[in-house]
């Protein structure tokens, strides 16, 4: 039975997902809110995570994202970070690298390409999990590899970033199958892949015709909109 991929993002409402767990994290870009999601933690998307995590996994990550982990998780020797650490720990980190850096965390296997991720997915084992990785998800969605995305969106605007639709993304409908919103205001939500976009309805509005349109659609072609 193939395994399933499951990608699990921290947003806000304007969709940056950079750097959500500590202020050295990720600063590339400029980006200096570094942190932001224990700047604003929620016990439901807490429980969000402890179901995500319940069962065993494997985890597929972008070269930075597994570089982020790796220089924290093995040495993170908190009582309330050792379940954590410990299945990270025994979970397979598959990391997707153009490079040929070492890979020195425990369990670590190098993936070159979609093909690579195609074929894991495909041999028995467990669930892979994504987390982080925003390089990630336009070559995944555009090669039909998530089975499930989960957004924990935050109440909150960042105004520049990271963000998990990034360039490439394809276009693509989505189907929600499940959500809620939790006392502090995250909105999780579950989606799976819901096909292309259907077409444009035929009892929908038709396009304008007037003169004044086409000299619009004339400056739209020109540049001068």
């Amino acid at each position: 039975m193939p395994r399933k991929i499951t990608g699990a993002a921290f947003l806000s409402l304007d969709g940056v997902m950079q750097a959500p767990g500590g202020p050295t994290e990720d600063p590339t870009g400029g980006f200096d809110e570094g942190g932001w999601v224990f700047r604003l933690w929620d016990e439901g998307v807490g429980e969000t995570l402890g179901e995500l995590f319940s069962a065993e996994f494997d985890l597929l990550l972008g070269r930075r994202t597994y570089d982020i982990f790796a220089a924290y998780w093995p040495y993170a020797e908190e009582p309330e970070n050792r379940p954590m650490r410990d299945a990270f720990d025994a979970a397979n980190k598959y990391a997707l690298t153009r490079g040929n850096g070492p890979l020195e965390w425990r369990n670590s296997h190098r993936l070159t390409g979609v093909e690579d991720v195609a074929r894991i997915k495909a041999e028995p084992g467990r669930d892979l999990i994504i987390q982080g990785s925003s390089t990630l998800y336009p070559a995944l969605l555009e090669a039909g590899l998530i089975d499930e995305l989960i957004t924990m969106t935050y109440p909150v605007i960042l105004g520049h970033g990271k963000r998990l639709f990034g360039e490439g993304t394809p276009v693509a409908k989505l189907d929600m199958t499940g959500h809620r919103v939790t006392d502090k205001g995250a909105i999780v939500a579950h989606w799976k892949p819901g096909g292309e976009l259907p077409p444009y309805p035929d009892e929908a509005p038709i396009a304008a015709t007037s003169d004044r349109e086409i000299k619009r659609r004339k400056r739209i072609e020109d540049g001068s909109w």
